[in-house]
């Protein structure tokens, strides 16, 4: 609480520093993955290697996420929220510049190594100190600011990395991360000085940490990969399989242990367990759909990059006017009915996109977009006032770092699955545009169909949830301006 109210002091909001920097520092990671992607071929063609190549350069970053990601816990405990963020932005923006300064394929690789290092990291401990330094009644309220890296990122990633491309170097698509992340900390030195103090943590868990690393890391690399390699080469069967293998040692060794690197106890709790798992199949459908259908928007319809990611950017606009309105939302219908009658009109909608043709007027594409992001937002922030509702302070670190585990599953699982059923349905068919109404086209659609069906798992998951699960589960009205000093001064410390 002093260094509350030392920030305080010196003019500084440590809650609109903290809320500042998390969305600063969760618009690197989230933006870092889709805008590289765009720059692929310009990075084949200037450093002279292959795409299977090139593809190492996020494979190598998505494995270092997942091996970092089970240390967040841990590591914001024993040193501190506030240093082990800082420092891993601090890494992250450097890495990031080193990624443009490569001169070669394999020093690229390298430092989008140390990138996904310090990435994984950041939105647990992130998130950690976020909901600390905010009540559970305040938190609903923090959609607004949240919904930024998690919907915007995304999709300006390709819009911003193509305009890098055509008309810089995709070097730029690395440099744009110096400013934000150096305005990210040097506000994190002013907002949270004296603030994350470290609290008591055991021993690192060695063993969980080498059953856990490797086990997330071959896993996702399995899932990420499955569709393109094929699910029965002998690469993912033996990658997947040792990763699962791992992953299942760690579960057991951590549900006998009183203090694991995961504490796994908290999926105990039914409505942590049953909120993560909504998120989880959300997590999915959506980034399923973005992953498919911005491909069939250009294989079967024939639009170029910028126009495709033009066309896809009103989801994020959907998702971003759901995060002023979701507060409202819940207080007027409740939490429960909020997240299943947006998950339900989420589901209409991407069914509907599975529909559009080559000759669908593009405004009405854009309009179904804006309304599958207004309503699943809707859901997404909904489900994270209730996942971290019953959650004890000290026990944030770990449910947060939990949390981000199961979303990354959520993510490379709905890739993984949506890439297989394209690839089943597209199998011997090129394509191109002239495949729009041909067998091509159903690969595209049977594949949207089946992110919708990933938000059909999550609305009967929320149908599991009971009146009395979410009692006491209340958004707070916004407080006037003139109270802010005071309920920042009342704010427990992050840590």
């Amino acid at each position: 609480m002093t260094g509350m109210r030392a920030a305080g002091a010196r003019g500084v909001n440590p809650k609109v520093a903290i809320r500042l920097i998390y969305v600063a520092a969760m618009f690197l990671v989230a933006m870092d993955a889709t805008i590289v992607n765009v720059s692929l071929p310009a990075i084949c063609e200037e450093l002279g290697v292959s795409p299977a190549q090139a593809g190492t350069v996020n494979i190598g970053y998505l494995m270092a996420v997942a091996l970092t990601l089970p240390l967040a816990g841990w590591l914001g405990e024993r040193f501190g929220g506030k240093r082990v963020l800082l420092s891993a932005i601090a890494v992250f923006t450097a890495a990031s510049v080193c990624c443009g300064l490569a001169g070669s394929l394999e020093g690229l690789i390298l430092f989008r190594i140390i990138q996904g290092a310090a990435g994984g990291l950041i939105a647990p401990v992130g998130m950690a100190l976020l909901f600390r330094a905010f009540p559970p009644e305040e938190r609903a309220n923090l959609s607004r600011s949240l919904v930024l890296p998690i919907a915007v990122a995304p999709a300006v990633g390709p819009v911003l990395g193509g305009f890098f491309v055509e008309t810089l170097s995709w070097r730029w698509c690395f440099y744009i991360n110096l400013p934000i992340g150096a305005a990210a900390f040097a506000l994190g030195l002013a907002g949270l000085a004296a603030a994350g103090r470290p609290q008591r943590s055991g021993r690192l868990d060695w063993i969980g940490l080498l059953l856990s690393a490797p086990g997330f890391a071959m896993v996702i690399y399995a899932l990420s990969q499955g569709s393109m390699r094929g699910w029965a080469s002998p690469e993912i069967v033996a990658t997947g399989l040792l990763g699962a293998v791992l992953l299942a040692a760690m579960t057991a060794r951590s549900l006998r242990m009183p203090a694991p690197l995961l504490q796994l106890g908290l999926l105990s709790q039914r409505l942590y367990r049953t909120a993560g798992l909504i998120a989880l199949c959300s997590s999915a459908g959506l980034l399923g759909m973005l992953y498919v259908f911005p491909l069939m928007y250009q294989n079967l319809f024939g639009a170029s990059a910028l126009h495709t990611g033009l066309t896809t950017f009103p989801e994020a606009l959907g998702l971003m006017a759901a995060s002023q309105c979701m507060p409202w939302s819940v207080r007027k219908l409740g939490v429960r009915r909020v997240i299943a009658v947006a998950l339900l009109c989420a589901m209409a909608v991407f069914g509907a996109l599975s529909l559009v043709q080559a000759d669908t007027n593009a405004w009405l594409v854009r309009l179904l977009l804006l309304c599958g992001g207004f309503t699943l937002g809707h859901s997404v922030g909904a489900v994270q006032l209730l996942a971290f509702a019953r959650i004890e302070p000290p026990r944030m670190g770990q449910a947060t770092m939990l949390f981000q585990v199961q979303n990354r599953f959520g993510s490379a699982l709905g890739v993984a699955v949506i890439g297989s059923v394209l690839a089943a349905g597209t199998a011997g068919a090129a394509a191109d545009a002239a495949l729009a109404a041909g067998p091509g086209a159903w690969g595209y659609r049977a594949a949207l169909l089946a992110a919708a069906a990933f938000l059909a798992l999550a609305w009967v998951l929320a149908l599991t949830l009971r009146e009395r699960d979410t009692a006491g589960v209340a958004v707070r009205r916004p407080q006037a301006s003139a109270a802010a000093p005071a309920e920042a001064a009342k704010a427990p410390p992050a840590s």
